[in-house]
């Protein structure tokens, strides 16, 4: 696997469509950063690190859904790919979906979600999106 975010935002898509309570993800300082900022944003309910031994890591990610069972993930998606990476300055990822949806951002200040990254007036890496 070359991917690690697109395969980690595939199993979250995989899991919300199949109305899964839980899915595990692998393990790495992007992926938990990215997710915390899904909870935080209210896509997702919360998360857990669980150490398998050997080293190893995974990220336990507990889905959110609405009162009619649906998940309130409408869409999420890789924007920056391994093979074309796309950026954006400060002004281009002011808002998404006018307030509705979210960007998420690697920055020089980190992983950040775009309304953040505003604030602090810098642009980077867009990851991906999610309404």
């Amino acid at each position: 696997m070359t991917d690690i975010i697109a395969d980690s935002l595939t199993r979250i898509r995989n899991a919300a469509m199949r109305r899964l309570d839980t899915t595990t993800l692998l393990h790495s300082k992007t992926i938990e950063s990215i997710v915390s900022i899904l909870v935080q944003k209210g896509y997702l309910k919360s998360y857990s690190v669980e150490d398998l031994g050997n080293n190893k890591k995974s990220i336990k990610v507990v889905l959110k859904y609405d009162d009619n069972e649906r998940s309130v993930i409408n869409e999420v998606k890789r924007i920056s790919k391994p093979g074309r990476r796309i950026y954006k300055g400060k002004d281009e990822i002011k808002s998404f979906k006018n307030g509705y949806g979210t960007l998420i951002v690697s920055t020089s200040s980190g992983i950040l979600p775009n309304d953040e990254a505003y604030k602090r007036g810098v642009g980077g890496e867009v990851i991906c999106s999610i309404w």
